[in-house]
């Protein structure tokens, strides 16, 4: 395995990994005597591993070779426009339609949904 790939693989680990456990956490109610400003501490503090994971994206494309980068940031680019346009097509729809109400922390998500979709599709950088 190519240096860039073992460590993009090493920190995708351990920001999710650390994403999983503080919203596992959270979720069997270990933060449930939190109170303000704690919770927000807590939102930025589970927020966290998200920014580093794109860091960690990030330093991928960087450090890999220049086609490797360059295909990487074409479908990394696509699937983010794509997950801007649903994301805001839904709100629109929410507005104007009476749509149900998407969370926004359902946007990381999508967006890696996105670049699965569009992966097998891009396949070189033109």
């Amino acid at each position: 395995m190519p240096d860039a790939s073992r460590k993009y693989v090493i920190r995708t680990t351990l920001f999710m990994g650390g994403y999983v456990a503080l919203n596992v956490a959270a979720i069997t109610g270990a933060f449930d005597d939190l109170r303000p400003p704690g919770t927000w501490a807590f939102a930025l503090a589970a927020a966290a591993p998200i920014a580093g994971h794109v860091w960690a994206v990030l330093a991928y494309m960087r450090d890999s070779d220049e086609f490797v980068g360059a295909v990487m940031a074409r479908r990394f680019i696509v699937a983010t426009g794509l997950s801007m346009a649903l994301v805001s097509a839904w709100g629109l729809m929410e507005v104007y339609a009476d749509a149900p109400h998407f969370p926004a922390i359902m946007l990381y998500p999508l967006l890696w949904a996105a670049f699965a979709v569009v992966t097998p599709f891009i396949q070189s950088t033109r």
